[in-house]
């Protein structure tokens, strides 16, 4: 695979000459799906790859800790899932859309409107109900169809955990309204280990994003918030600016933008929480994105930019960079790289910087953007093996050096589990 370092001069021309030859013999398969025959363990120039190997769903992983489910149980493993030494019964497993270690071992998970934390190693778990910034508890509404409850808990991002002066933050926010029924846009927290969790931000009540036919008075979202999207792409934490920062999605839909940037600070003496946001637009810009990251002060992240645009023109997207403060202003970010189509989850850990294509927005089947070194030089790669899946939810190396990665159907159904190991 051919470096590419100069994004200023790649054409489109020898941008899908690189793909092609990116490709190599792989075959595919009907329905983009991958058969028996093909490899489920590979390498790059750059790293190595293999598939999660049969068993368990791994929908998390921490350390030498996974996390996985089949239809009936939930699992734990200890040796990064070459075996599962704890399960327990769980009727629901199959709907779980959320999964995090916390740094004592607690496991928070949850389905689509329930959330659940295990204390003791999956000896048992217990339902947590979430509480609002009043203290008051946060029930979800009760869906005209009971079976569409919609994805509550459900991050695009991989990375919700940080430690903040001596003691560990969990924060992350749904994307949602895509698939399982409407649901409210909410940003949640913990400072207790999942012991409790609230809700730090909820965005207005989009009327594009509510059940058919309910209550005009019983509108899903904040009543007294007049910022409202689709759902959450993305959040993370500066700890230069000890403040964390979210981007949102998707388009203006005639009720405003929906595609935000947010930046929040946390009080933890009066556990309260100011979010604002920094920039609002439309589809067609660098700020509808996801893949934050901040590394050395700087904030890194990935566009997908899309909606129609002139004919000779081509949408906003790449790979940026810039200063924190200079968000706003577009002529301080460096554009690192550009892949020319969406691209809005990315990892950054160790130097290596890997991103990827969506599926149903690419010629590539399922395609990953690679840097070894911080974003001076870049490769692309497409595994087609396993036919049109779009990478999402890239979590941090486990105790083998393996990245997570979710392989989803299209753009966001459940499909497989990546593993992906950078080379020296």
């Amino acid at each position: 695979m051919k470096h590419l370092s100069d994004t200023s001069q790649i054409s489109r021309r020898r941008f899908l000459g690189t793909t092609a030859a990116a490709a190599g013999t792989i075959s595919l398969f009907p329905n983009g799906a991958f058969g028996a025959a093909a490899p489920r363990e590979g390498e790059t120039d750059h790293f190595w790859y293999r598939l999660a190997p049969p068993g368990p769903y791994i929908d998390s992983q921490r350390d030498n800790q996974a996390f996985g489910f089949d239809k009936e149980k939930i699992h734990l493993s200890e040796d990064n899932a070459k075996t599962w030494t704890r399960s327990i019964a769980f009727p629901d497993a199959d709907n779980i859309t959320f999964s995090c270690f916390l740094k004592n071992g607690n496991i928070l998970f949850a389905t689509q409107a329930k959330l659940f934390l295990s204390s003791d190693r999956l000896k048992s778990f217990r339902e947590i109900t979430v509480k609002d910034p009043a203290g008051d508890d946060y029930i979800p509404h009760t869906p005209k169809n009971p079976n569409a409850p919609g994805w509550y808990f459900h991050p695009l991002d991989g990375v919700h955990t940080w430690d903040i002066a001596g003691k560990e933050m969990l924060v992350w926010g749904n994307y949602c309204n895509v698939r399982g029924g409407a649901v409210p846009v909410n940003i949640y927290y913990s400072t207790d280990q999942g012991e409790t969790v609230k809700i730090a931000y909820s965005f207005g009540q989009n009327p594009h994003f509510q059940e058919k036919g309910a209550d005009p008075k019983k509108r899903l979202g904040d009543p007294d918030n007049s910022v409202v999207c689709r759902h959450i792409h993305c959040v993370t934490y500066n700890p230069a600016e000890n403040a964390f920062y979210a981007s949102t999605g998707d388009i203006d839909r005639g009720h405003g933008h929906e595609c935000h940037w947010m930046r929040g600070v946390y009080d933890s003496k009066t556990d309260s929480w100011e979010w604002k946001p920094i920039v609002s637009a439309n589809s067609n810009s660098r700020f509808k994105s996801g893949g934050i990251n901040f590394v050395d002060g700087q904030l890194y992240w990935a566009a997908d930019a899309n909606g129609r645009v002139p004919a000779g023109e081509f949408h906003d997207r790449g790979i940026f960079r810039c200063a924190p403060e200079d968000l706003p202003d577009k002529t301080k970010h460096t554009l690192l790289f550009n892949p020319l189509y969406e691209s809005a989850n990315m990892i950054i850990q160790d130097g290596v910087m890997l991103s990827a294509h969506y599926a149903p927005a690419s010629p590539y089947f399922t395609g990953f953007i690679y840097s070894p070194d911080m974003g001076k030089t870049w490769a692309q790669y497409d595994l087609k093996q396993f036919g049109r899946r779009s990478p999402l939810r890239f979590e941090k190396k486990n105790s083998d050096g393996w990245f997570r990665v979710d392989l989803r159907a299209g753009w966001i159904d459940r499909a497989e589990v990546l593993f992906i190991k950078p080379k020296a």
